[in-house]
């Protein structure tokens, strides 16, 4: 899981970086491509970080990474879609990439609190 969740971290990296300079060189859609590469670029170190938490939370880690990949490919995936074909991957395919990626912060956010009460109750 580990080494997935770092393959989508530099692959979303780099994809981010594509696509801001597609924003700064491109036309008439920089505004979704800025879009799109933030979110890239917002959730690569994030799937970094929960790489290497892992082995602290076995269950939620690699739960949050999946959410968060999934959510970051529809989101971002759909706005890249209109640039290179002007379609959408599928109706609400960014909406629900960015529920996705709200669940997937949500369960750091859940995984976080349950560290937090196993720390104190092993105090």
């Amino acid at each position: 899981m580990i080494a997935f969740l770092v393959c989508f971290a530099g692959l979303f990296g780099a994809a981010g970086v594509a696509g801001a300079a597609v924003a700064a060189h491109g036309g008439g859609n920089a505004q979704l491509a800025a879009t799109a590469a933030a979110i890239a670029l917002v959730h690569a170190p994030s799937l970094l970080g929960l790489a290497a938490f892992v082995s602290r939370m076995p269950r939620f880690a690699p739960l949050s990474g999946l959410l968060i990949i999934v959510g970051t490919l529809l989101f971002s995936g759909d706005l890249a879609a209109r640039i290179a074909w002007g379609e959408r991957l599928f109706v609400n395919a960014a909406p629900i990439g960015g529920t996705l990626l709200i669940a997937g912060w949500l369960t750091v956010g859940a995984a976080g609190i349950g560290l937090a009460i196993r720390r104190s109750t092993s105090s």
